[in-house]
């Protein structure tokens, strides 16, 4: 079982890796060419890569109740990956990574109005720790040197994480009806189907030097993906849970190399807080409930 967990947390670990390397990419892109037409082009590479790995395991077509379920979730994934691609090219990524970790917490709140979960002591306590660290980092955001478009960026990735949040409490039923490789290709399927209505205003053809970058980000996010669904195949979620916030060392890492951004003592605290409001909740909960960075990766 050690050995297990080990192969399992190391699994983990390099997906963590590979889906924050795919946001520093995706970054990159989106400030040449747009958050819009980046993540559409990029789902549609994706869309060829899963569609073929998924066409080889030869599957039958899931019921139309397990379609629904599909669907239903990919418009919040829509609305979710548009804004939080849109705000990481107008805030530093550490910053937007420390943002997005609280969405578990929000999904305590959304599983206790909505699937009638009892909310304990401990994770209300998670909760106010949480928001805590929230307010350290948008504090000294807006309390240093910033721009409207900066504020505006934070509010996107603060409001991305509320949809992921919701997106989370489906995720919860749609993993009892498929295997990760379905959703992840309806997943995208879907998304860029619901993406592309706004292509006759937005959709523009990337020019040749940026076909790279969206090809290696629809790779990176495939194999991040698959990397994380077997470690969570193989470990409980509370083993794995602090492997997540790895995220926020690459992201500070990424940032500072790509793009020169620097890290903050304020942000680091505010990202403390956050992390131990997540970790006290994940304790009541035994673990329980989907991975931030592997259902993000299905994006």
């Amino acid at each position: 079982m050690r050995a297990s967990n080990t192969a399992a947390l190391g699994a983990a670990t390099a997906g963590i890796a590979l889906y924050s390397i795919m946001d520093a990419v995706m970054k990159a892109v989106s400030i040449e060419i747009g958050a819009y037409n980046t993540l559409v082009w990029r789902l549609g590479v994706a869309v060829l890569l899963t569609g073929a790995i998924y066409a080889f395991t030869r599957p039958t077509l899931p019921s139309r109740g397990t379609m629904q379920v599909h669907f239903a979730r990919s418009i919040l994934v829509a609305v979710m990956a548009i804004s939080f691609f849109w705000g990481i090219v107008r805030v530093p990524l550490a910053e937007a990574i420390a943002l997005s970790f609280i969405a578990p917490l929000i999904a305590l709140g959304l599983a206790a109005l909505f699937l009638k979960e009892r909310i304990g002591a401990q994770s209300v306590w998670g909760s106010l720790l949480g928001l805590a660290g929230v307010a350290v980092v948008v504090a000294g955001r807006v309390g240093g040197t910033h721009s409207r478009e900066t504020v505006i960026g934070m509010i996107a990735v603060l409001f991305s994480a509320v949809v992921y949040a919701m997106n989370l409490v489906v995720a919860r039923h749609q993993a009892q009806l498929a295997k990760p490789l379905e959703i992840a290709f309806f997943q995208n399927l879907f998304v860029l189907g619901l993406l592309a209505l706004a292509a006759p205003w937005w959709l523009a053809v990337p020019a040749a030097e940026h076909w790279p970058g969206i090809v290696t980000a629809a790779a990176l996010a495939i194999v991040s993906l698959l990397l994380l669904s077997w470690a969570y195949a193989r470990a409980e979620a509370q083993i794995l849970l602090p492997v997540e916030y790895t995220a926020f060392i690459w992201a500070s890492l990424m940032g500072w190399w790509m793009f020169g951004e620097k890290l903050t003592l304020v942000t680091v605290a505010g990202t403390v807080l956050i992390v131990a409001g997540c970790v006290l909740a994940a304790r009541k909960k035994g673990g329980h409930g989907a991975a931030p960075e592997a259902e993000a990766a299905l994006t």
